[in-house]
């Protein structure tokens, strides 16, 4: 079983920044993919970026590419996502969610693909 734990979210004005970080425990970090998703009131939610668990490979949704970075430190057992110039449409709850290695390759955007989820952390731009 692995437990995951998000912290880092809270409020800033657009352009700012925040680093939001995924403490996993009951499982080495590096044996599993790693993903972030928001949800935004009223909206689905949506895949924002995901590390595969050998590290060598990473996903970002179209949105958040290019100010959005996802990493992980394997010694803390925690992956975190450094957040740009946020926009108001960036405002959601950031939840991440871990998955066991798949022998026929993963679709790390399908939250189906991940069997491991976080409680969430809220985030709030403003404009």
């Amino acid at each position: 079983q692995v437990q995951l734990e998000e912290s880092g979210g809270g409020s800033v004005q657009a352009g700012g920044t925040l680093s939001l970080s995924c403490a996993t425990s009951g499982r080495t970090l590096s044996s599993y993919s790693v993903g972030w998703f928001r949800q935004a009131p009223g909206k689905r939610r949506e895949f924002v970026a995901a590390i595969s668990w050998t590290s060598s490979s990473k996903y970002y949704a179209d949105s958040v590419e290019g100010r959005f970075t996802i990493s992980r430190d394997v010694a803390r057992n925690t992956e975190y996502l450094q957040m740009n110039s946020l926009k108001p449409e960036d405002t959601a709850v950031y939840t991440c969610a871990a998955a066991d290695p798949k022998p026929h390759g993963m679709a790390f955007a399908d939250p189906e693909e991940y069997e491991y989820w976080g409680q969430g952390t809220q985030v709030t731009v403003s404009s």
